[in-house]
């Protein structure tokens, strides 16, 4: 099992350039990717994706790739050449539309601010061998922190479904004790009325068998334990188990739904509620296992 979020980052050197590849993810209920990567090396792109498909079924994945000087980027020099050309090029354009043309200091900043940093970035082809190497070192990290995570959410799930199955093995203990209890009542409450009928009385046998039916829960009871344990099961696999899990959860909770309307017994309706809670809790930490 594991868990959608997670984290991983790797460097590399190419060249007298720094490539760093960020690797994270928050939960989704599919797979949702978001690559950025230099804009001379859009075709990378692809071959990212498919290394994020091979490996993950759900969650927003988000990888960043970066090419970076080493160093203080604000420490660069400033290309005079370039800051002249520049100047010149905008003289030029402001003589052709026969508008003055002024060099200030504040231009000269600004044409100069605009060209430090910047980088010439070898071609996608001569950067993909390291670019993807750094990646595959980023994933590395990525992946395995999510099956970390993914370890401390199954000992979770586990425990929890565990306590969902104490309370319907106490709610099933319960139900034999429904239709007794009832039958007692109904008979106390006649002879409160003045009518001493008997329990062989055909019309309380009648009004004894409709309540039974009604109150029955035993087909509730024997789906629900089915799906405890074909969640354990599928817990207990390999690979993304979370939608499906989510599937389980839904049958489930109907089931718990359908026994408390049905129970007509106090005792068995505090169960239930225990048991939706728990449940609940089952759900909330479902959505972040892929």
């Amino acid at each position: 099992m594991n868990s959608m979020t997670g984290y991983g980052s790797a460097r590399a050197a190419l060249g007298r350039l720094e490539v760093t590849v960020q690797v994270s993810s928050v939960n989704r209920k599919s797979l949702d990717l978001a690559i950025s990567v230099p804009e001379d090396w859009r075709s990378l792109e692809t071959e990212i994706a498919e290394r994020v498909r091979r490996q993950a079924a759900r969650g927003r994945i988000s990888v960043a790739v970066k090419a970076e000087m080493p160093g203080d980027s604000k420490g660069a020099a400033i290309d005079a050449d370039f800051v002249t050309r520049t100047v010149a090029d905008l003289a030029r354009i402001a003589g052709a539309q026969s508008v003055e043309f002024k060099t200030t200091p504040e231009l000269l900043w600004s044409i100069a601010a605009s060209q430090r940093g910047r980088i010439e970035l070898p071609d996608a082809e001569t950067a993909s061998p390291i670019v993807l190497v750094a990646t595959d070192e980023a994933f590395k990290g990525f992946f395995a922190m999510r099956a970390q995570e993914g370890k401390a959410l199954l000992a979770d799930l586990l425990a929890r479904v565990d306590s969902v199955a104490k309370h319907v093995a106490d709610i099933t203990a319960a139900v034999p004790r429904v239709v007794p209890a009832y039958r007692d009542l109904l008979l106390a409450r006649l002879r409160q009325a003045g009518l001493e009928l008997e329990l062989s009385d055909e019309r309380v046998l009648k009004e004894v068998a409709i309540f039974a039916d009604r109150c029955d829960v035993s087909e509730e009871l024997t789906r629900l334990q089915s799906h405890l344990a074909q969640l354990r099961a599928l817990l207990a696999e390999d690979g993304a188990v979370g939608r499906k899990s989510e599937f389980i959860m839904q049958e489930i909770g109907r089931e718990l739904n359908t026994i408390g309307s049905k129970s007509n017994d106090l005792a068995i309706a505090r169960l239930v509620i225990e048991a939706k809670n728990e449940a609940e809790r089952i759900r909330e930490q479902i959505a972040n296992v892929e």
